[in-house]
């Protein structure tokens, strides 16, 4: 969506606003450490200004082909299983989002993340640090070659344990674009106890978080393959976290 100045030619993006109704809680009861960040008044969307959508725009030289491989770093391969996870940014009506930077973290094989406040006794991989980037191509597709990441202990009450799952942050060309999210593997037995997958209302939104098992582009003696498309709008909107 476009707009044109005041007095010139200059035409500048503006962005739709999303439904408020429809918005991820950032309050959330059961995910008790929202009490401790999430604010105490009804958020306000602040005006689209001309620094917010006109930059910055990503350079096609800043993201390399290795920076999609998270099993290799340091010299070393990563132990764990091999998955490959692979799917399109997509717009309103099934559109392909070329250009868009994603970015992926997640925790290890064991379930442990490479961060100074994870510290429960899992082992760390010297050669995984759970991090990487692409960019997608004209058709609006992105691949990751990773490790599947276990379950982890998290603290929110009694034997509280996360699903596996991968953060997504999907940035377009300017800071307002900026979206996040989790994907889940399908069949997980910790989706019931888990508040922050439960804090999606809509059940069937809930579903679009877990991605899909094709044996189809599963690589021979190498990879398992996962699908997740990503829906940046309509009716099969991809459910984003709520900015804290």
């Amino acid at each position: 969506m476009t707009g044109t100045t005041s007095g010139s030619r200059l035409h500048l993006p503006r962005y739709l606003r999303e439904d408020p109704a429809l918005r991820t809680p950032v309050g959330f009861p059961d995910y008790k450490s929202t009490g401790l960040r999430a604010p105490l008044r009804t958020p306000v969307d602040l005006p689209h200004r001309l620094t917010e959508i006109t930059g910055p725009v990503l350079g096609e030289d800043r993201v390399l082909a290795h920076d999609a491989d998270l099993t290799w770093r340091n010299g070393g391969e990563a132990q764990g299983q091999r998955i490959l996870v692979f799917g399109r940014v997509l717009d309103s009506d099934g559109r392909p989002v070329p250009d868009a930077l994603v970015e992926v973290w997640q925790a290890n094989a064991a379930g442990r993340y490479r961060h100074v406040v994870d510290n429960w006794p899992a082992p760390l991989d010297p050669h995984f640090d759970g991090l990487g980037r692409v960019v997608t191509d004209s058709l609006g597709r992105y691949e990751f070659l990773t490790i599947k990441p276990g379950p982890y202990p998290w603290g929110n009450h009694h034997n509280a344990w996360r699903p596996a799952h991968i953060h997504f942050s999907l940035m377009g060309r300017a800071f307002t674009q900026r979206l996040v999210t989790q994907m889940y593997f399908p069949g997980d037995p910790l989706f019931e106890f888990d508040p922050i997958f439960n804090s999606v209302r809509d059940p069937k939104a809930r579903e679009r978080m877990i991605s899909r098992f094709s044996i189809q582009e599963t690589q021979p003696n190498w990879a398992l393959a996962y699908e997740f498309d990503i829906y940046l709008r309509g009716p099969g909107q991809t459910p984003f976290e709520e900015a804290h």
